[in-house]
């Protein structure tokens, strides 16, 4: 490994950062001042932009701005709200009953629109108030919050998986949703654990039993958005269409419910909710472009290797490996958002988890649940600064009763890591992945 690409690489991308330099620009041009160590700039910079060019020209890839789009018109649809409902009926006999509502209720909004940060918003700014006046504590009910939206970015369909797949050279995407579902789920219910344990010694209150007739009109109103999900994942197991085809039913479902069944969106806001989709995919897909810049100019460097060298030679033991990485990830997602550190770091551990024997869609879902722990914690967690926003709470004032949520997830995590059925057996059972 050449030190120098090394410190040149890493160098210049923590530079432009502290710099303040988008972090699709940091990361492309610390890849082309990694390709000016060994060639001349015009041959860098064609290279660096044709890693770019050729980067997005995957059918896969479609999958993310279709997805995106139609967790816009969900978001805008009046979703959020039929869902809280649901939610409600479903935890509201447990200790701290709009706790358990707020996790349940962003395990499915997450699921669907696909983004922690709008779950947050959406489901936080319908919470919040009713916590409130239910004399709930809003650090404490911030924090269930945020501990929380990134949920769905486990439960299927999770444009994460798919940039995932993308990075890996064509990993399942099937087989990666599959695959989240019960880490995702074993998420919200630890969440839930914890935030009933400190409900029920805090004295918070239980909701009234809801009559059948409530219960029934709440399933019904919650059944054609959370259909979504069954006719999504439901063709894809099935085989009927790929993940990308599905993403482009699940745009015109989505347009059908918000359109034409609630009439939540007009045709006239339409053009601005395809205008928004289009600007946060511009965004995601540039990031990615450059992604596949810096993962070439590491390959060129020959860094994924090194470094699985030298992890290797550091201990032999799979199950501190495994630890290392965790570890350097959870510190990585601190300071780093979701997609990025996906980008960035994926090349450089799978090669080191490939040589334990570890399977790319176990290491997809460990990875994945790493990360969304990182978008819950300061000092740049875009989930914590959303859901303290809604909240209308200080981060400072968030992060103590955030610590046991923070423990129980670093624990599962562990979990998730060492037990390998846990990911892999859905996919095994459904798929005949092997």
């Amino acid at each position: 490994m050449d030190i120098q690409s090394v410190a040149t690489l890493f160098g210049t991308f923590a530079i432009l950062m502290v710099l303040g330099v988008p972090i699709a620009f940091a990361i492309g041009l610390a890849a082309l001042a990694t390709f000016l160590l060994f060639m001349s700039f015009d041959q860098s910079v064609f290279i660096v932009a044709q890693q770019v060019a050729s980067g997005l020209d995957s059918f896969t890839l479609l999958a993310i701005p279709f997805f995106i789009l139609a967790g816009n018109i969900m978001n805008r649809g009046g979703i959020a709200l039929r869902l809280i409902e649901f939610a409600k009926v479903l935890g509201g006999r447990l200790p701290g009953a709009l706790a358990h509502c707020n996790v349940i209720a962003n395990m499915m909004f997450g699921s669907i629109s696909g983004s922690a940060v709008a779950s947050a918003a959406a489901v936080g700014g319908v919470m919040a108030p009713l916590q409130k006046k239910e004399g709930y504590d809003p650090a404490f009910s911030t924090a269930v919050n945020v501990a929380s939206c990134p949920t769905g970015l486990l439960i299927p369909p999770s444009a994460t998986f798919i940039v995932y797949s993308l990075i890996t050279n064509g990993t399942s995407v099937a087989a990666l949703f599959v695959a989240g579902y019960v880490p995702g789920i074993l998420m919200g219910l630890s969440l839930m654990f914890v935030a009933g344990v400190i409900a029920k010694r805090r004295g918070y209150p239980i909701a009234p039993r809801a009559s059948w007739a409530e219960v029934a009109e709440k399933a019904l109103n919650a059944a054609l958005p959370l259909g979504l999900i069954v006719i999504v994942m439901g063709g894809i197991v099935g085989g009927v269409f790929t993940a990308t085809e599905a993403s482009a039913v699940a745009v015109i479902y989505t347009l059908f419910l918000a359109l034409i069944w609630y009439r939540e969106i007009t045709w006239r806001q339409l053009p601005g909710i395809i205008l928004e989709s289009a600007v946060t995919t511009s965004i995601v897909l540039l990031m990615i472009g450059c992604s596949i810049a810096m993962s070439k100019a590491m390959a060129f460097a020959d860094i994924p290797y090194s470094i699985s060298d030298s992890l290797l030679a550091l201990s032999e033991n799979p199950l501190v490996l495994l630890l290392i990485i965790n570890i350097a990830l959870l510190a990585v997602g601190t300071f780093m958002d979701m997609t990025p550190a996906l980008l960035i770091f994926t090349p450089i551990f799978l090669p080191v988890v490939s040589d334990l024997g570890m399977d790319p869609v176990h290491f997809g879902v460990m990875m994945t649940f790493n990360l969304c722990i990182g978008i819950c914690t300061p000092p740049v967690g875009s989930a914590l600064f959303v859901g303290c926003s809604v909240g209308d709470v200080k981060i400072g004032q968030v992060i103590r009763p955030l610590l046991p949520f923070y423990a129980v997830l670093v624990c599962l995590l562990l979990v998730v890591t060492y037990v390998p059925e846990l990911s892999l057996f859905l996919p095994q059972l459904l798929l005949g992945y092997q």
